[in-house]
């Protein structure tokens, strides 16, 4: 069954993985491989991701590369792109962060005739797996008419996202030798109603949103929501909790995950 959005039932969403970064975490497994192409249980975590979307239906993916970039182009074409329409954007020079990479790759989400469609898609972290259901995500999406849904969960992070009592983003806290530090970018709030929480690394974004991007170069997309919501755009967040999910930053994580992936069938 494919993802639609209701604004145009004919066409099924799209996706960009963020593979580009270098995985510095995950080395020495990284020294000789993108974090893509590191395997859990005897896959790759680029298939892992490929495959749960082609099972919620999406078949159009852009993948974002930088380190070790011909090795994931390889990889690709090796397995037929799994049978997924699967376009390339290269980062050769500069790595350009969440924001810049999305930037970058946008011509993806274009129409032939140039324009935007009305219809969102979805941004996901290479790095993470989990249990989060799509097709509910993209229903309270559009439910909201959100700029950008964020996938989050209730957990300790060092940088908490922080939400309203209509979980609208409003702000960041960041940890700084175990201080707490809050960056408000909306005023007039009932801080005694905030909700701090860890993002997922998993957006539905609508494509409006590319034209809004006014940062240039190498730039955090959260750094783009934060000026967004300011501005008074509806950048949402979706409750996650639920939801399995873990971050494979780390080789410990690894091991783990490849346990949690045979439980959860995942």
């Amino acid at each position: 069954m494919q993802l639609h959005s209701p604004h145009a039932p004919g066409s099924p969403m799209k996706a960009m993985i963020l593979a580009a970064g270098l995985g510095t975490r995950l080395r020495p497994l990284t020294d000789t491989r993108p974090k893509a192409l590191v395997e859990v249980g005897g896959r790759t975590l680029l298939e892992i991701t490929l495959t749960r979307l082609r099972s919620f239906g999406i078949t159009e993916v852009i993948v974002n590369v930088h380190h070790f970039a011909d090795m994931v182009v390889d990889y690709l074409k090796s397995h037929n792109n799994f049978g997924m329409r699967i376009e390339i954007s290269r980062e050769d020079e500069l790595l350009l962060d969440t924001g810049g990479g999305l930037k970058k790759a946008g011509w993806f989400f274009l129409k032939k005739n140039g324009e935007y469609p009305s219809e969102p898609f979805l941004l996901h972290n290479v790095d993470v797996i989990s249990s989060i259901d799509f097709r509910r995500m993209l229903e309270f999406h559009n439910e909201h008419q959100a700029l950008a849904t964020l996938a989050v969960q209730s957990r300790e992070t060092s940088r908490l996202l922080l939400f309203n009592e209509q979980l609208q983003l409003c702000g960041r806290r960041i940890y700084k030798q175990e201080v707490a530090s809050d960056e408000w970018r909306v005023a007039s709030l009932n801080k005694e109603q905030i909700h701090a929480l860890g993002f997922s690394g998993i957006h539905i974004v609508s494509p409006r949103l590319l034209p809004m991007l006014s940062e240039t170069g190498v730039f955090s997309i959260i750094d783009a929501y934060l000026r967004l919501a300011a501005q008074g755009e509806k950048i949402f967040a979706f409750r996650a909790d639920e939801y399995y999910w873990r971050d494979l930053g780390r080789p410990a994580d690894l091991s783990q995950a490849a346990l949690d992936l045979q439980k959860k069938d995942l």
